[in-house]
């Protein structure tokens, strides 16, 4: 989650003269970039919200930055929320990963941004357009008063409050007091965001406040639970081993006077729970799925199927849960990690964008609600489209072999990847099974889940399942940078409206572990109850894999590797438990066509 924080303090933009964008591929019905960019209005309200989450005896207040077409005309409101705008304060994390070790000391450096402006593209593309584009600085940092806490219900109303104060239903001030309306906007708002950013959106629509016609979570949480746990298991995101709620809270920290939120950070860390990873109420309080029957916004859903930090499941289940009430969505899955579709396939983005918001904001009927609702790139650069997600198929079941038991030791010196690797060499650190190679291409899609028979023995509570694709193909591993930059609008000095180009970074691998998830055993009747096991005993362990989209090519085989400890995401247990695997009572389902 922090990654993104960073990258977003060192946006590239490239100094220069104005710039003014080509009329959008739908023109003949969709709004054009009509308005003076360098003469628009800029101006800061701070918005009061029903909260008091710093305990100061004061409803807190919400620092809102506006930039609006200067026009006589009232316009909606692109909103994008963050933690991130005041920069990042330098915490390191939990150091009882490894669980023979102690707990590190927290370091309280400030590391905040000396000037905040309206970086990235929206206000460049969509106020010319005529939409104003509001950024706004979450509960307890930057210009805020009150604390974050990491996906609580403090932060979720701050950011309501501003759709309300659009809606002429909560008071703003300016800096000297003064109350301020906001009779310049429709009140038709649509929030977007990448990562946090995007979770913030999510948090907003659940709570289904009038005034916020459409989302567009990029990269979002649907669950704090399954960021920071994984089916009662502590589970960090990727790249942030020993990250928690209370270190993340604590990084976004940037207000005035920190220190008076010490005791709600000192909350977080107790209440999250690092030792038994049980879903409590503290982790009720974060999911967003509980309240999908409330959303009234439209969706559009974009998703990394590379993306290990937010990772895929928030995605799936946040779409599956918003199709069973039935509200207005699209979905796009793209090859990358955590990143803003504007880095991928920019032209299009932009184009899809712009006739989303028209649709939404500006009630226009550009024809996107009638087109494909979910856009996917199965392969780099591979995109298809169906009308629907998962796509039309079947269940399948694949038994995961016959035979007798088998076993493994878990080493937790090996990473996953490392574990995955060479199937048909016998290795005493995993199970794996593959299927013949494949007559044809078979494609999956949704949430695949496994039933696990097998007994446990040890330290480690962890049981790890790899879906892994075997077989040579040219697969994506980054994306890189350009010298070369393109203006998507125009802008004034320090912001062009420039941005460097984008590209993939592909290389050619023997495999590639395609999804993956987590059970501690212990929590194999309920994530909410830790129930121990008895060592040697069999049971039967039922959990999900990271949602994914992916394309099994002809000629490759389907594998399922079960491991206990994943090195890089599970907490790290002393080596040497033993996991007892019976083949013939063990299985995958999967959504294959």
């Amino acid at each position: 989650m922090r990654l993104l924080a960073r990258s977003l303090t060192v946006l590239m933009v490239l100094a220069g003269s104005a710039v003014i964008a080509a009329a959008p591929a739908h023109a003949a019905t969709g709004t054009q970039p009509v308005h003076d960019y360098a003469s628009a209005i800029r101006e800061q309200v701070w918005v009061q919200t029903p909260v008091d989450s710093d305990f100061d005896g004061r409803p807190d207040r919400v620092a809102v930055r506006i930039i609006r077409p200067d026009t006589t005309t009232r316009v909606p409101v692109i909103f994008q929320p963050s933690p991130y705008y005041a920069g990042l304060n330098d915490i390191p994390n939990h150091d009882d990963v490894d669980r023979d070790g102690g707990t590190a000391a927290l370091s309280s450096a400030v590391n905040r941004a000396d000037t905040i402006t309206f970086a990235g593209y929206l206000d460049n593309y969509f106020v010319p357009r005529g939409y104003a584009v509001i950024f706004a600085d979450s509960l307890g940092s930057g210009g805020s008063d009150g604390c974050p806490t990491s996906g609580g219900r403090n932060e979720t109303l701050g950011m309501k409050a501003v759709i309300d104060w659009l809606n002429g239903r909560a008071p703003g001030f300016d800096a000297a007091g003064a109350p301020v309306r906001a009779g310049w906007t429709t009140g038709r708002t649509g929030m977007i965001g990448v990562s946090y950013n995007g979770t913030l959106p999510n948090a907003v629509a659940a709570t289904g406040v009038r005034g916020l016609e459409t989302i567009v979570p990029i990269a979002a949480i649907s669950s704090w639970y399954d960021y920071y746990r994984a089916n009662g298991g502590v589970v960090a995101p990727g790249g942030f081993q020993g990250e928690d709620t209370d270190i993340l809270a604590k990084a976004v920290l940037t207000r005035a006077d920190p220190e008076v939120c010490a005791g709600e950070m000192a909350r977080l860390e107790r209440e999250q729970d690092r030792e038994t990873g049980d879903y409590s109420r503290y982790w009720d309080e974060r999911n967003y799925l509980d309240d999908a029957d409330k959303v009234r916004a439209s969706v559009l859903l974009v998703h990394g199927l590379h993306d290990f930090n937010v990772r895929t499941l928030h995605a799936g289940q946040w779409w599956d849960a918003l199709g069973r009430h039935h509200v207005p969505r699209k979905i796009w899955l793209h090859q990358a990690g955590h990143t803003d579709p504007f880095n991928i396939r920019r032209d299009v983005w932009l184009d899809t964008l712009h006739r989303w918001f028209d649709q939404w904001l500006y009630r226009i009927d550009t024809g996107i609600m009638r087109e494909p609702a979910a856009d996917v790139e199965v392969a780099p650069h591979r995109w298809v489209t169906s009308p629907s997600w998962p796509i039309e198929g079947r269940d399948t079941t694949l038994r995961l072999g016959s035979g007798p038991r088998q076993t493994f030791v878990d080493d937790t010196s090996r990473t996953a990847e490392s574990l995955a690797a060479a199937p048909d060499t016998a290795d005493a650190n995993r199970f794996a099974h593959l299927t013949a190679p494949l007559p044809t291409d078979v494609r999956l899609s949704g949430t695949p889940e496994v039933s696990i028979r097998a007994d446990v023995a040890g330290d480690s509570p962890y049981l790890t399942a790899l879906l892994v694709d075997y077989g040579t193909a040219d697969r994506f591993v980054r994306v890189r940078s350009l010298a070369e930059q393109d203006c998507v609008g125009p802008g004034i000095e320090g912001d062009p409206g420039c941005f460097a180009k984008r590209e993939y970074v592909t290389a050619p691998s023997d495999y590639e572990v395609v999804t993956r998830g987590w059970i501690d055993v212990r929590n194999r009747i309920s994530p909410s109850r830790t129930t121990p096991i008895t060592a040697g005993k069999p049971y039967t362990f039922r959990f999900a894999l990271q949602s994914t989209d992916h394309v099994f090519a002809a000629g490759h085989r389907i594998g399922v590797v079960l491991i206990s400890t994943d090195r890089d995401h599970t907490l790290r247990y002393p080596s040497g438990t033993v996991v007892g695997v019976q083949p013939g009572a063990s299985y995958l389902t999967a959504r294959l066509s």
